[in-house]
């Protein structure tokens, strides 16, 4: 019996968690179709080529990453605080995050993904923007907590910080009421 047609999601899906786990020298047409268990012949009904694929996938990590962040985070409501964390928890879910950390590698080697990464870190800190200026009126002030949270959350990725005896959450939290302040 026939395997039925993988559809064009399961390619970009296929490729994002194969560009997560090996960057996007490891997103080849033979590796996915192998992977997904179809021969590559359906891969070209929905894609001319790999720079297609490449596209589409970094077109649907944006939107993952960014428009459906706004949506569900305006849909769930809160306070600011609470909406800027659920934002944060969101965009570096264990889904997202491998995602991210590899565009974000890929972004240092290729100019087209750089702007890419751009906008979708200019949308981040947009939503942030919003949020702290919500309650507080100051553009500077602003601005330097926006972007004091969005370096705090991607950096927080990058270096390992031990804690010693403190507990995780307790420091999170102060983080969050440090970066975000107490009026929010």
């Amino acid at each position: 019996m026939a395997k039925a047609r993988t559809p064009r999601q399961g390619w970009i899906d296929e490729g994002l968690r194969v560009l997560a786990t090996g960057g996007p020298e490891a997103v080849r047409v033979e590796v996915l179709a192998k992977n997904l268990g179809v021969t590559k012949g359906g891969f070209y009904g929905f894609f001319a080529d790999r720079q297609a694929l490449l596209a589409a996938m970094l077109d649907d990590w944006e939107r993952r990453s960014v428009e459906e962040v706004v949506a569900r985070v305006e849909r769930e409501g809160g306070t600011p605080t609470s909406r800027a964390v659920r934002a944060r928890d969101l965009t570096f879910s264990e889904e997202l995050l491998p995602v991210d950390l590899a565009v974000r590698e890929w972004a240092r080697r290729d100019e087209t993904v750089a702007v890419r990464l751009r906008r979708v870190d200019a949308g981040r800190i947009d939503v942030l923007r919003a949020l702290i200026g919500a309650v507080i009126n100051d553009p500077v002030e602003v601005e330097a907590r926006a972007a004091l949270a969005m370096l705090t959350t991607v950096g927080a990725h990058f270096a390992t910080i031990d804690h010693g005896d403190l507990d995780q959450a307790d420091v999170q939290a102060r983080l969050v009421r440090i970066v975000l302040g107490e009026a929010l």
